[in-house]
């Protein structure tokens, strides 16, 4: 059982916890994710590795299905039934200078582990960090004592800026040039970014978030189609160069589940 020993509300959708998890601390790096199940019955939920010490490990999650809610239910002092890591292939920490991250709602979650690690190797970093509106922004403050700069913007202009983090990424690609960039956020927005970014001949790294269930590629559903060969995001990934990236497929397919998710919500069944 993996206890857990701090918990506290980002906003009203997300929740930041530490879990006493030695052996999976032990060996987690930037990168790395978790699977964990609330209890005997319940679904395996993928989760990155937000920080870790010598017994612990901190993972930010947002309640949005059926596992993720009963996560969320979960107190300072309860215990995770089975949690599986780390997985997944460490982040590739670059020899650059410099660096634009660009992260998009609970993106920045994964993205913060990554950053950190290139903050210790004394790499100039900005950052574009956007949300959907005030209340959604995470890690604002944290990123803050890590990034030289962080640039905010919100959907509705509640924070920061007004408009997608596109927008505010193009006028500072205008002004300043980086040896590197970094997305991670909604499979479109990380497609727009990349696209920005060739734009201006800056290579790119995404994480990808495919639907993933038992983390060591057998089941397929988290593969994704680079420069036409296939790769499994849970043992390939999550991090890859967005070079040669099919996002309209990954896309596609993340709608696929997402209408199957509507559906049962509804209490339909197919046929």
């Amino acid at each position: 059982m993996y206890q857990i020993l701090e918990k506290r509300a980002l906003n009203t959708d997300v929740d930041w916890m530490v879990i006493k998890a030695p052996l999976v601390a032990k060996n987690a790096q930037p990168g790395h994710f978790v699977i964990l199940r609330v209890d005997e019955v319940g679904e395996r939920i993928p989760l990155t590795i937000v920080e870790h010490t010598d017994s612990t490990i901190t993972i930010i999650y947002q309640k949005l299905g059926f596992s993720t809610m009963k996560l969320g239910e979960l107190e300072i002092g309860d215990t995770i039934h089975d949690l599986v890591g780390p997985l997944g292939r460490p982040t590739h920490i670059r020899d650059v200078s410099s660096i634009i991250a660009v992260a998009g709602g609970v993106g920045a979650a994964p993205l913060y582990p990554q950053l950190r690690a290139y903050k210790a190797k004394g790499v100039n970093i900005e950052l574009v960090l956007g949300a959907r509106d005030k209340s959604h922004l995470i890690l604002l403050n944290e990123y803050r004592a890590l990034c030289n700069e962080v640039h905010v913007c919100t959907d509705d202009g509640s924070f920061g800026t007004k408009g997608f983090v596109t927008v505010l990424l193009e006028r500072i690609l205008q002004e300043k040039t980086f040896d590197h960039s970094i997305a991670i956020g909604p499979l479109i927005m990380m497609k727009n970014v990349v696209a920005l970014n060739d734009s201006f001949e800056l290579a790119t790294d995404v994480s990808l978030n495919p639907i993933m269930i038992d983390g060591t590629g057998m089941c397929g559903n988290c593969r994704v189609s680079i420069h036409g060969e296939t790769y499994f995001a849970c043992v390939d990934g999550p991090d890859f160069p967005a070079d040669g990236i099919n996002f309209d497929e990954l896309i596609v397919r993340q709608n696929y589940y997402h209408d199957q998710e509507h559906v049962c919500s509804l209490g339909l069944k197919h046929k």
